[in-house]
């Protein structure tokens, strides 16, 4: 599956991967001690909605706009964060995982991105420009295993990859694993798409066999029932996550199910951890 950010920016996927990023950013910043924030996949940091490419799909229109369009408080902070690279009104610009975790930071904190491909890297440069974020050009699971431990006792990794290589997956298990090795405590956040349920239900049982103790799974399915061989929802793993985050959990997750059902479907959005 090939899922570039700048044709899917605003989508439902995001809408849910930003919201619990805040939600669990915020709740680790509940202690004063600094956090080190790291973005492997960190892609251009910016999109805009009205360009070619997010027209192409339209996407937006079932993600922020539905978000923006819903009244419930809980999303708040996810709207504050998208109207913050905006003018006011309907958003036309989207930000991305950066522009989010750069409006978190606090004056003790650090973020670090990374991003692969030299196009991409150079928007970013220029998303972040003003701001105290790193920038690196590398592969993106070197680096993850490269910043590890972090230079602050607490820190969180946000792996979001495209899913373009085929071994995707297996370089994200084998680098999880060895990551937990260095760096026990720490948290991590994954992102995945969904399209074949009976895959995914293979590779959680892949990780299951790692044998980490708090690893939190979240799932959003779009459809009532599957739609074979398309896009169906997206998923989180979160790994080592705040007990404030997971005690105001359900709410938040139950307020993005309602706000973002496609017309005519309920949706489900669950959350359990993934354990023997």
């Amino acid at each position: 599956m090939n899922y570039r950010h700048s044709f899917h920016a605003g989508n439902s996927a995001d809408v849910v991967k930003h919201s619990l990023l805040i939600a669990l950013v915020r709740a680790l910043q509940q202690k004063p001690g600094a956090l080190t924030l790291i973005d492997t996949h960190s892609g251009c940091g910016l999109y805009d909605l009205r360009g070619d490419q997010a027209q192409r799909t339209g996407e937006a229109v079932q993600g922020v706009l539905r978000a923006f369009a819903d009244a419930n408080p809980l999303l708040d902070d996810y709207r504050a964060a998208v109207q913050a690279v905006n003018a006011g009104g309907e958003p036309h610009l989207y930000p991305g995982s950066p522009r989010i975790l750069e409006q978190l930071l606090r004056p003790q904190d650090f973020l670090i991105l990374n991003e692969k491909h030299a196009e991409d890297a150079m928007a970013l440069r220029s998303a972040m420009r003003g701001t105290s974020a790193a920038v690196h050009e590398r592969d993106a699971y070197e680096l993850w295993l490269a910043m590890l431990p972090t230079r602050t006792s607490r820190g969180v990794v946000v792996v979001d990859p495209p899913y373009e290589q085929t071994d995707e997956r297996a370089r994200i298990a084998a680098t999880l694993a060895a990551a937990h090795r260095k760096w026990a405590h720490g948290v991590s956040l994954i992102w995945y798409p969904l399209k074949d349920r009976a895959a995914h239900v293979r590779w959680k049982q892949q990780l299951r066999r790692l044998g980490i103790p708090k690893f939190l799974w979240v799932e959003h399915w779009l459809y009532d029932a599957d739609q074979p061989g398309i896009y169906n929802g997206a998923g989180l793993f979160i790994i080592n996550p705040p007990y404030a985050f997971t005690q105001a959990l359900p709410p938040l997750l139950e307020a993005l199910r309602a706000a973002l059902a496609p017309e005519g479907h309920k949706g489900e959005i669950a959350a359990d951890w993934l354990a023997d």
